[in-house]
């Protein structure tokens, strides 16, 4: 899916060449899981916790509606619960691209909303607590996103502005888990992050 909304995105660029503007977003966010997953026939429960994130994005605005919006966020480390001790830390990337559409108005308020997809790129777990000596490996997995937001330009500002939006990822990774020599243990953990974020944008 995000390969089809990056495609149509390109798309949509090359065909109104360089007419759009481009902005760029430099802001902070808290990334607060919403999922939870039951294990071992309901006799465990593993969840990811909240984290912050330093998270920049660039969009491009083929008129004063549509636009496209690349989320590119430093990487962001999770730790995994197991029953609520910790067990895993996961580094992982979330790159994350939609398409908005923009309510212009009379007013420096630009209200938006926007659908498209994301990526969990996940390296370098470690293991700890009660997982400590296994081996715990989770894959990459791509998912729908959606978006809403609000930018506000004050009157006497040229091209700055500040922005809050909240962002939606369906994301649920495949995780496998093997202790020695016993069969491993897989499941998808049910990330399903809420993105809060609030910071500046400048327009080109």
């Amino acid at each position: 899916m995000l390969k089809q909304v990056a495609l149509i995105a390109l798309m949509g660029m090359s065909a109104s060449a360089m007419a759009g503007q481009w902005q760029v977003k430099v802001g902070g966010s808290v990334v607060a899981p919403t999922g939870d997953t039951s294990i071992l026939g309901g006799a465990a429960k593993v969840e990811a916790d909240d984290e912050y994130a330093f998270t920049p994005s660039v969009e491009y605005f083929f008129n004063d509606n549509i636009s496209t919006e690349l989320l590119l966020a430093t990487p962001i480390s999770h730790d995994v619960l197991l029953n609520g001790d910790n067990a895993v830390k996961i580094k992982q990337l979330p790159p994350t691209l939609t398409v908005k559409y923009n309510f212009k108005n009379s007013t420096g308020f630009t209200p938006y909303i926007g659908v498209g997809g994301t990526a969990f790129i996940a390296w370098d777990e470690s293991e700890r607590g009660p997982l400590t000596g296994t081996d715990v490996k989770v894959k990459e997995d791509f998912g729908f996103a959606g978006q809403v937001g609000l930018n506000f330009k004050p009157a006497d500002a040229k091209n700055w502005g500040v922005f809050a939006d909240v962002r939606y990822a369906k994301i649920s990774p495949e995780v496998t888990v093997k202790a020695g020599g016993t069969t491993p243990t897989k499941f998808d953990l049910d990330i399903d992050p809420l993105v809060y974020t609030i910071g500046y944008s400048y327009k080109f």
